[in-house]
């Protein structure tokens, strides 16, 4: 791992990154900013764009081992940059960090990779489409719906080496892709893969673990996606076991408010944006988490939709304890729906 990258980020740390990875609520002056009506390409969007000043490849996997247990997956490749433009190798302002979690009922696995771009060590191509920091990959043939990946990640005592097949087309998310984060008017561009089964086998202390399942992906690129009060969010993937899906978030600011969002993918094929405030997450339940006093159980309701469910944690410890540490797991969803899916939660101090 390269010294100077590692001081170089925790120094951001208290300045730009104050909202968490990129300083999410900083200026982005200089930076590409999303606009709506821009029409995304495929497969060209599925690789980087260093002209916005964030971006993720991130995806989760709820998972059914062989011993009739549940698991959960999770692979995530950051990309950000320190400014609008630079140079080549060494000199480029692209970071790269990519963090993987394996979380089962009683134990959660972390691993985080720090990679500076221009060298080979980390990056992303659209055609043939792989992801890659180190020896961590997801990897496909690049067609415009991500139809077939394989995903591996290594960890000090885990590893996953998993092939997912899209059983449906691609969700834009928003409004045709642009999403709307605040009542000022920040976005990103963002669309899911959220269609995936899984077959695989997790590496674990006690040896292999062949699993399957449902997985989804997000993809999302923007230079400022919030605003400068919000300070955290809580964002599911959640698929029911009607076929429906749901993709909702709630970014909270420091005056107790948050702005909501959502999108209903239905089992036949309907997509449904839902705008701020018809969506609604109230926390039920709270443990303490790595020092934190964390929401462990919720209500979710889409009125729009008959939804009335509570989803909880599968391991309330599932807690990412990277540079920018974070919780991320799986949990279980009870209620009007029934099903499973992923949740994750930032700011909580």
């Amino acid at each position: 791992m390269n010294v100077r990258l590692i001081a170089l980020l925790i120094c951001l740390a208290g300045a730009a990154f104050a909202q968490g990875f990129a300083g999410l609520g900083t200026t982005s002056d200089g930076f590409a900013t999303p606009q709506r009506g821009h029409a995304l390409q495929f497969p060209a969007d599925h690789g980087a764009h260093p002209d916005y000043r964030i971006e993720w490849w991130y995806l989760t996997a709820n998972l059914t081992g062989a011993d009739g247990r549940d698991y959960g997956v999770q692979w995530t490749l950051f990309r950000s940059a320190l400014a609008p433009e630079g140079g080549t190798g060494w000199r480029t302002p692209q970071i790269w960090m990519g963090h993987a979690g394996l979380t089962t009922p009683d134990r959660h696995f972390v691993g985080e990779r720090l990679a500076r771009g221009g060298i080979g060590q980390a990056g992303v191509t659209a055609q043939p489409f792989e992801a890659w920091i180190d020896d961590w990959r997801m990897a496909g043939t690049g067609d415009a719906a991500l139809s077939e990946l394989t995903l591996r990640a290594t960890g000090m005592e885990f590893a996953f080496d998993l092939s997912l097949l899209a059983e449906g087309p691609l969700v834009l998310q928003g409004d045709a892709g642009y999403s709307v984060k605040s009542a000022g008017g920040q976005a990103s561009y963002y669309y899911s893969q959220p269609g995936y089964a899984v077959t695989g086998e997790l590496t674990l202390p006690e040896g292999k673990m062949p699993v399957t399942g449902q997985a989804w992906l997000d993809r999302e690129w923007s230079s400022q996606p919030l605003a400068a009060d919000q300070d955290g969010w809580d964002w599911v993937s959640l698929h029911f076991d009607s076929g429906d899906k749901l993709m909702g978030f709630q970014l909270r600011d420091t005056r107790g408010g948050a702005y909501t969002s959502g999108t209903w993918s239905g089992a036949a094929g309907d997509v449904v944006p839902f705008d701020d405030g018809q969506l609604t997450m109230t926390p039920l339940d709270s443990a303490q988490v790595a020092g934190r006093k964390l929401p462990i159980r919720w209500r979710l309701e889409l009125p729009a939709r008959g939804l009335d469910i509570q989803i909880a944690a599968q391991n309330r410890n599932a807690w990412m304890g990277t540079l920018f540490p974070y919780w991320e797991g799986p949990v279980g969803i009870t209620g009007s729906h029934t099903g499973r899916g992923y949740l994750e939660m930032t700011g909580y101090q």
